[in-house]
């Protein structure tokens, strides 16, 4: 297949219309030798002349003005369809990321660097139910979700996973255990326990919401919570405590909450980026790389017991 001139034939489209060597020069930003020069390749690519040219006036010859015709309807609607494709890359469908509970630095961060480095890509944010951790991954509504491990749903993978955090209890500053700095999970037999609304697996919630301790006493847990803040509230009230990790903790300070360390637990709490298996979006793996790439932030910066 020959070599489509496009130059010589947007030359000759625009000369065709100013009948002027400098205007059409001025138009396509070049010369007027290199105006003269398009035509006279394309002239020599069809094999016929084009235009006329004289000291006073420019016109196009009856072939030219009857292949300009024919051309431009063709050549407009070439121009349209690289436009309209452009337009659609520019909206390419973007990632769709969910977080759970808190977006701390160590995400954001890594999303600015992620945007930066990808302009072309776009960025969806949904805030996840605390009760339902992998129900909008599954469904095929999100991409990746930034969730609390563990996960053993078939077709989901960890792609990263945030170094692991320690438990922290958050209660009233009048509870009987804010005087202490830390406690054994045996002690969470003697506290109501905020539990959570939701579809999250049992293997999940047994984690977080532990129903009982690692030794098989039963934990109380009366009131139930759809989001993180109404956990913390609930907390805040006295009657009843909430178990979250120091990460959430070092982010949430109150006046009227204070957090105590847990320890007695088999695991730690444990963010992690989770993706489907089988259909992963290639920037999700760019993403996890800049994770891992960032220093830890974890740490806390206040009550390292």
């Amino acid at each position: 297949m020959p070599d489509l001139p496009a130059r010589e034939l947007e030359c000759l489209l625009v000369l065709a219309e100013e009948l002027h060597f400098g205007r059409t020069a001025q138009r396509l930003r070049v010369s007027q030798s290199r105006v003269s020069q398009l035509v006279a390749a394309l002239e020599r690519k069809i094999g016929t002349q084009l235009v006329e040219r004289t000291s006073r006036r420019v016109a196009l010859t009856e072939s030219g003005a009857e292949f300009v015709d024919r051309v431009r309807p063709a050549y407009t609607r070439l121009i349209e369809l690289v436009d309209g494709a452009r337009q659609e890359a520019g909206r390419a469908a973007p990632i769709r990321i969910g977080f759970q509970g808190l977006a701390y630095e160590t995400i954001t961060w890594t999303l600015a660097r992620f945007t930066q480095e990808n302009p072309g890509v776009a960025l969806s944010l949904r805030e996840l139910p605390l009760g339902d951790p992998f129900g909008a991954l599954l469904a095929g509504d999100i991409d990746a979700a930034v969730a609390l491990l563990p996960v053993r749903e078939p077709g989901l993978s960890v792609g990263f996973a945030f170094p692991p955090a320690p438990r922290m209890l958050a209660v009233s500053h009048g509870h009987p255990l804010a005087r202490t700095e830390r406690i054994d999970a045996e002690a969470l037999a003697d506290v109501d326990l905020v539990s959570v609304d939701g579809p999250a697996p049992w293997y999940w919630r047994d984690v977080h919401f532990p129903r009982f301790t690692p030794l098989g006493k039963q934990i109380a847990g009366t009131a139930r919570v759809a989001t993180l803040q109404e956990g913390m509230t609930l907390a805040a009230t006295g009657r009843y405590a909430m178990l979250t990790c120091r990460p959430v903790a070092e982010r949430n300070q109150r006046a009227d909450l204070r957090y105590v360390r847990v320890t007695g637990f088999d695991e730690e709490s444990r963010m992690a980026l989770i993706w489907r298996s089988a259909r992963r979006p290639a920037q999700l793996t760019k993403l996890a790389a800049l994770l891992g790439a960032l220093p830890d932030i974890t740490e806390p910066t206040w009550q390292r017991t």
